[in-house]
């Protein structure tokens, strides 16, 4: 996020915040959507408030796996508050609900700074103020959730709190990121799946605490198995993508990495490029006939460590089997690379292996890779052109002598 993204992000977030704020006081003030029922406001909070205690480990290694897109269970609390309590009420319970989850789970993870906290919980107050001005406007709150018409209004209410919680978040994540795919801007079929299943969810609980409030406990239980599955979701979909050997991803997650980067230079043109290492541990054959297979894993899991810790935060680090990896360096001119690949270089060469076994250490040192070097667009216009030249000039530097770099 550079430049003028980064200023128009900072200006669309500091624009929701302010609004968030402006409507809530303003609805406050006026008394806008009626009295509030402090006893469901409360109940609401504490539900909330439980379940997230419930889930605070499930939730804190989501948000760790998570990308952009995050689907957030505590929308069963939002719509069920859409549909009971006033605009700005609703819009104070998203503020309370997300405040805890920050306290107790989001601030321990790296992918959750306070700047997109602060954005967030604006998006879901807008979200729930929308969705609950609706309902007032139309006359539908206090309306018997049980009738017809009470069904139209629940119904409604999800539909509005959806589309505009889609349309703030899709455009935050556009701003930050420049996606443009509709997978990354709004989730996939099955995400948005469980989001409606959880929405359906909150309308029972919705219902639970007009007709008879001990029945909403019911409604924590499959909340919680839900929220279950989508970590074993995320697990099982990391898993597909990741080396076991070094957790670095495996091919197929680096490539389709790189795809993604491709198609994103394609339509930004001369503007963008993107370059690739392929590297190669030389003489790993011997460390294996030496040490053993076993060794040559930790070695290889070392090499993965230096590679990771010498290219950039942005950069992409995969591995393309056997003693071989690959790196994606987006956004980066010719000096720029050719300095990452001798960093990459120097640091492999700098490793002093320790391994412990069943019959003493083994020190492993010495170690070099040779590494082959291609850009965007000066190698081909394709993806498949560019892995052909960075792996031509692997081998230029292995026949070279190894321990080198080639472009």
């Amino acid at each position: 996020m550079w430049g003028g993204a980064k200023t128009r992000w900072i200006a669309y977030a500091l624009g929701c915040e302010l609004l968030a704020v402006v409507a809530t006081g303003a609805a406050l003030a006026t008394g806008f959507g009626g009295p509030v029922r402090p006893v469901w406001f409360a109940s609401l909070i504490a539900l909330g408030v439980a379940q997230a205690e419930m889930s605070r480990r499930i939730e804190r290694l989501r948000r760790w796996m998570s990308g952009q897109m995050h689907i957030n269970v505590t929308s069963v609390w939002y719509l069920a508050g859409v549909v009971l309590l006033p605009p700005a009420w609703v819009a104070l319970l998203a503020v309370v609900l997300y405040t805890h989850l920050w306290v107790r789970v989001w601030r321990q993870v790296r992918t959750r700074p306070a700047h997109r906290f602060v954005a967030s919980t604006a998006w879901a107050m807008l979200s729930c103020f929308a969705a609950s001005s609706v309902l007032a406007v139309l006359g539908l709150h206090g309306t018997p959730l049980q009738t017809p018409r009470g069904l139209f209004a629940l119904c409604l209410a999800a539909a509005v709190f959806e589309l505009v919680n889609i349309g703030l978040v899709a455009a935050g994540i556009y701003l930050y990121t420049s996606q443009r795919s509709v997978a990354d801007l709004i989730g996939t079929w099955e995400d948005n799946a469980f989001e409606l299943a959880t929405l359906c969810l909150g309308g029972l609980a919705a219902l639970a605490l007009i007709e008879q409030p001990m029945l909403v406990v019911f409604v924590v239980a499959p909340l919680l198995l839900l929220h279950r599955y989508l970590l074993l979701k995320q697990q099982l979909q990391v898993a597909a993508v990741t080396d076991e050997k070094t957790g670095l991803l495996n091919t197929a997650g680096w490539h389709e990495s790189a795809v993604r980067e491709h198609a994103r230079v394609q339509r930004r043109g001369a503007a963008g490029g993107f370059a690739v290492l392929m590297i190669d541990l030389d003489h790993f054959k011997r460390i294996n006939d030496t040490y053993g297979h076993l060794t040559g894993d930790d070695v290889l899991a070392a090499v993965a460590v230096a590679i990771s810790g010498s290219v950039r935060q942005g950069d992409t680090v995969g591995r393309f089997g056997g003693e071989e990896f690959v790196v994606l360096l987006p956004g980066i001119g010719r000096a720029d690379v050719l300095a990452i690949a001798e960093r990459v270089r120097v640091a492999v060469g700098e490793l002093n292996v320790v391994i412990s076994t069943g019959s003493g250490t083994v020190r492993v040192s010495g170690l070099s890779v040779s590494i082959g070097v291609a850009g965007h667009p000066d190698a081909g216009p394709t993806l498949d052109d560019i892995l052909r030249a960075a792996d031509a000039a692997l081998y230029r530097a292995k026949e070279a002598g190894r321990n080198r770099v080639a472009v």
